[in-house]
């Protein structure tokens, strides 16, 4: 991948794809890299906004994101910003609300190009912390975990 930036964090690396008008993902690498010093201006503001996220979990991002998604998707991912901070709502009650099924939801949330930027980590099974980034693992799942510890939700 062709990152404008890398970013160390304490649960890894985070790379960030974007041109000059807009993010186009964040990525939420399963390999340590070397950071990289951003490319663009939109990199660095990436780059400063998340770095203010893992001092303070209650900051908020004001990117401007490229979005290629179905109108389903665009609703899952709109009803995962509404989800504040510290709390979760499981595929469930995520479904319940869309007139969805949890199934889509989750679809929807393994769909988001966009983790932390639209908090799918927030959106949990109705009994345990369910999966994320459509990947298998206990190295997406400790992500999630760390996220949901550095916000208060666990």
């Amino acid at each position: 991948m062709n990152y404008q930036a890398i970013l160390s964090v304490p649960f890894g690396t985070i790379g960030i794809r974007c041109d000059d008008d807009a993010v186009l993902a964040v990525d939420l690498l399963r390999f340590r890299l070397e950071s990289k010093p951003a490319a663009n201006a939109l990199a660095a503001e990436a780059v400063r906004q998340l770095q203010r996220y893992f001092d303070d979990p209650d900051s908020e991002f004001a990117l401007p994101l490229k979005v290629f998604a179905t109108p389903h998707q665009q609703k899952v991912w709109q009803a995962m910003l509404e989800i504040p901070r510290g709390q979760t709502r499981s595929y469930g009650e995520l479904a319940a609300q869309l007139h969805s099924s949890a199934q889509a939801v989750g679809g929807a949330c393994g769909a988001n190009p966009f983790p932390i930027l639209i908090p799918c980590h927030r959106v949990v099974a109705k009994a345990g912390i369910g999966g994320f980034m459509k990947q298998a693992g206990d190295h997406t799942l400790d992500i999630k975990r760390w996220l949901l510890r550095h916000e208060g939700a666990l």
